[in-house]
């Protein structure tokens, strides 16, 4: 086999293959050997089959065969013995002239293909003990794990029918009919709607015109939909509801006790409110680990400069790309609604491809030094919490993870990543800050997205 470099330019490679016509006869000659003792021919004792007629009957089909194992087997062990590494697939190219590979599966000319890929840049680790992290932390208070206690009291405590008007706090049943210019609009109607006034779940304006109605009350509510309205068809637009007032009730009085805490499942009050502070730490957790992680990214992106390889960043653009005009397409909206162009998106989006892929193989270099290891058990726990997600349909989706292992493989990877995060923290400076809520629960601009 001769193997010859045609492109080196930056990390792209070509490699050209020829395979002998020799080689491959005398892969033929081993693989109708095997044959010849398995097959059965009519008019043939076992073992006993004529070799030019075994290769007059399957030598075409055992040819394509050999032909598949070496573009299968030869690209790997070429890249290794290079010592490189592919960012990704190799691209294989063979002739395209069907008389020529006839000419191959014949046996009669040297089988010759190309081998195209881009290497996985080499780069110098860098010191990181001189990272500095702040991290935000938010000290949870008394008085606001009561208020989230009595929220939850509020969402299920229960109401009585009154015969009055309806007042702040009272819960109204209703149907009702949205209209737009005299026509009914898609999902603004609705029967037997439950509505407790002054909790701001309808539009502005919506609830206030519903105090003192009665049960068996008609009335028409005319209300503006905000201009940033989800819905861009509605946004800005005034809107009438015909409304009928099925019943009025008033919110019966609830005690923060025992009790209460029984009717949820909770053995007292006490342990409600332990259980809703667990709750509001594990989400201020959150907030504050991933303002962490971006500014460890940030820190790292700030180090590193290296060419990548280009397929790899036009994957991960495509993925973000198909992401962000899904969500546009779902709303309604333009990237002119989003004060850009598909221009400067694109060319921004195409920015933070590059970032992910450069901070994906700085972090998997590091885990590589580390030797950050996924156990078993934490590839099992993430595929029983995916299959969680789908209630009614575990079997199915435990079937698909087993049947395919790169579904399983795309759950390694931020595994992986919080994992070597996790090791870094322990590298860098690390010091607390207290915040309030407000400043920890702030998004910062592409904060989510920028973050892995």
């Amino acid at each position: 086999m001769q193997v010859t470099e045609t492109k080196a330019e930056g990390l792209k490679r070509e490699i050209q293959v020829v395979v002998p016509a020799s080689d491959l006869e005398a892969r033929l000659q081993t693989r109708l050997h095997e044959a010849k003792d398995q097959v059965k021919l009519k008019g043939f004792r076992p073992g006993k089959v004529p070799m030019a007629h075994l290769r007059k009957m399957y030598g075409k089909s055992l040819m394509a065969e050999i032909v598949n194992q070496i573009v299968s087997e030869t690209p790997r062990s070429i890249i290794a013995d290079r010592k490189e590494r592919s960012a990704m697939q190799p691209e294989i190219a063979m002739t395209e002239d069907e008389a020529e590979a006839e000419k191959v599966l014949r046996g009669e000319t040297d089988f010759t293909f190309t081998l195209s890929y881009e290497t996985l840049p080499a780069f110098e680790l860098k010191e990181t003990s001189g990272i500095k992290i702040e991290r935000p932390v938010v000290e949870i208070s008394d008085e606001e794990v009561e208020e989230q206690v009595k929220r939850i009291a509020e969402s299920n405590r229960t109401f009585q029918p009154k015969d009055s008007a309806a007042e702040e706090g009272d819960r109204v049943t209703m149907d009702f009919v949205g209209k737009i210019d005299g026509e009914a609009f898609e999902g603004g109607s609705a029967t037997d709607s439950d509505l407790v006034l002054g909790s701001g779940q309808f539009i502005p304006g919506f609830e206030d015109q519903l105090k003192g109605v009665s049960a068996g009350d008609k009335k028409t509510v005319t209300v503006t939909f905000p201009a940033d309205y989800g819905a861009e068809h509605l946004a800005g637009k005034e809107a009438e509801f015909e409304v009928e007032v099925k019943a009025v009730a008033k919110p019966d009085e609830f005690t923060l006790d025992d009790e209460f805490a029984k009717k949820l499942g909770i053995e007292s009050i006490e342990r409600l409110r332990t259980v809703v502070r667990e709750q509001i730490e594990s989400q201020y957790g959150m907030a504050t680990r991933q303002k962490v992680k971006r500014q460890l990214l940030d820190a790292l992106d700030k180090d590193y400069d290296f060419e990548l390889p280009q397929k790899l960043v036009d994957a991960e653009f495509n993925n973000i790309w198909t992401q962000i005009t899904g969500e546009l397409q779902q709303s309604g909206k333009t990237f002119e609604d989003e004060d850009t162009t598909e221009e400067k998106a694109r060319e921004d989006y195409r920015k933070l491809a590059e970032r992910r892929v450069r901070l994906g193989l700085v972090l998997s270099e590091i885990g590589e030094k580390a030797n950050v290891q996924i156990s078993d058990d934490e590839m099992q726990r993430a595929v029983f919490e995916q299959v969680r997600r789908y209630p009614g349909q575990e079997q199915q989706i435990y079937d698909y993870f087993r049947q395919n292992p790169e579904a399983v493989a795309s759950l390694r990877a931020p595994i992986y990543e919080e994992k070597v995060v996790d090791h870094l923290l322990g590298s860098v400076d690390v010091t607390d800050k207290t915040v309030t809520k407000e400043e920890l629960m702030r998004e910062e601009e592409d904060e989510t997205a920028l973050a892995s």
